[in-house]
């Protein structure tokens, strides 16, 4: 009687446990469909109105003695306004709203409305357009309703999701489906590049910046692209992980004014089946490096070009884009630790997450009137300078910052890299002061274009 008792209490607790995680739960769950949950997520997700002005482009002419006569009946261009329209998610409630990068970017105007039809103007905190996030601040907000962050990393593939938005500027609309694909790395559109929860959710044009949610009304995501050829859902939507949003909320409060990541200081490629046959590995796995910075913080850990990084915090990482996100949600200031592998052995080292180093001093300088190319701006190649531009680590001589109006009409774009001016080479931003101030009647420039040798000549 005993034993039966024990059994009875076992399957007991055992359909308590599945009746815990079965969705929906109940016959009256079934019968209601999603609507708690909606009830309770979409207060938090709002409207957002963005407007900003464009300057209209004026022709390179305009102020040209011999050709400004031509282009006299195109002066005073107009500026004209860009409007767009997304969804955000309120994630405190003092009004700290998340959205796409793409959606408030630049904007001079936001709007946000809720639910309720209550509306707040907005204040962009942070931006980033590389992973297509901002956080915003509503003015003058108190006690509004916020989703919850999950831990991104327990989701799964085949969980329920939920998207919601205004997709086509209908109004809050909540479509259903699964979280079908982790780790999606390079399969985005838009502007946003790096690692993706997907779904099969409905998302459209209007999503932007929307909540990706789970059946606890949990935030998992923030929606922000679509792969489709048509500009309407296929099936395939792809949102930012939660985790991704958090350090960047964090990032906010500290008062931030761009969002900073750790600094790899390497180059990697994916570990696919050939590589991993040369390297001794019994599963192609992880990102081989390339090459390797000698300030990186890798070097300094004890790695080297060949070796083999296969975990971040614990992670899996299968290419540079997913590592670079595991760095980042690990924090700036903080430490991962890094699973990795040289000559077919396991070994784990704590790596720091910092800054790229201003070593040596860039010292960007804008150079003067006195000089054949006023306002050009330039500053010497360092581990700061190049992760900005997105240059070779390898990179060495003087960088274009920004090259002013004279300069690009000769030719010079930003993050172009100066190596000599007359033949004289240039090492420091005062090189090309001193180039530049007395050059003679022709000047020459050399210079490396996303790796390219080119030359410019003009005459003064």
């Amino acid at each position: 009687m005993i034993r039966l008792a024990f059994l009875v209490l076992v399957l007991f607790s055992a359909s308590a446990a599945i009746a815990e995680t079965r969705v929906p739960r109940t016959q009256t769950e079934i019968s209601l469909g999603f609507a708690p949950l909606v009830k309770q997520a979409a207060p938090a997700v709002v409207n957002i109105y963005a407007r900003r002005v464009v300057e209209a482009r004026q022709s390179p002419f305009m102020n040209d003695p011999f050709f400004e006569d031509f282009f006299r009946s195109f002066a005073n261009p107009q500026p004209r306004v860009q409007n767009s329209l997304g969804s955000g998610v309120i994630l405190s409630e003092d009004g700290i709203v998340v959205s796409n990068y793409h959606v408030v970017g630049m904007a001079t105007d936001i709007r946000v409305v809720l639910t309720d039809r209550r509306e707040y103007s907005a204040r962009v905190l942070l931006g980033d357009q590389e992973s297509d996030l901002a956080i915003l601040q509503l003015e003058e907000a108190a006690d509004l309703p916020y989703l919850s962050l999950r831990d991104s990393d327990q989701v799964e593939v085949g969980e329920l999701a939920m998207a919601i938005g205004n997709p086509f500027g209908v109004g809050q609309t909540v479509t259903s489906g699964i979280v079908s694909g982790l780790a999606r790395s390079g399969a985005a559109t838009g502007q946003a590049r790096g690692y993706f929860i997907q779904t099969d959710a409905a998302v459209n044009p209007g999503n932007s910046g929307g909540a990706l949610i789970d059946v606890n009304g949990d935030l998992i995501g923030i929606n922000t692209s679509i792969l489709s050829r048509s500009g309407g859902s296929n099936g395939i939507g792809f949102a930012i992980p939660a985790n991704l949003v958090a350090e960047f909320v964090h990032q906010a409060r500290l008062g931030n004014e761009r969002f900073e990541r750790p600094w790899a200081g390497m180059s990697g490629q994916p570990v696919n089946s050939d590589l991993a046959d040369s390297l001794g590995l019994s599963v192609p796995e992880g990102i081989v490096i390339s090459d390797l910075h000698p300030s990186s913080p890798f070097a300094q850990a004890g790695m080297a070009v060949g070796d083999v990084i296969t975990h971040v915090g614990g992670q899996p990482v299968n290419s540079p884009q997913e590592m670079l996100f595991r760095m980042t949600v690990a924090g700036i200031g903080e430490a991962a630790r890094v699973a990795w592998v040289r000559d077919s052995e396991q070994r784990e080292s704590t790596v720091a997450m910092l800054s790229a180093p201003d070593d040596p001093p860039a010292q960007e300088l804008t150079l003067g009137k006195r000089t054949v190319l006023p306002d050009l701006t330039v500053a010497r190649a360092n581990p700061a300078v190049i992760a900005r531009f997105g240059l070779s680590l390898t990179t060495t001589g003087v960088i274009v910052t920004d090259p002013g109006a004279l300069a690009a009409r000769v030719g010079l774009q930003t993050g172009d890299v100066i190596r000599s001016i007359n033949g004289r080479e240039v090492e420091t931003s005062k090189d090309v002061k001193s180039a530049l101030t007395r050059p003679g009647r022709t000047v020459r420039i050399e210079l490396l274009r996303r790796g390219q040798r080119m030359g410019l000549r003009f005459r003064l």
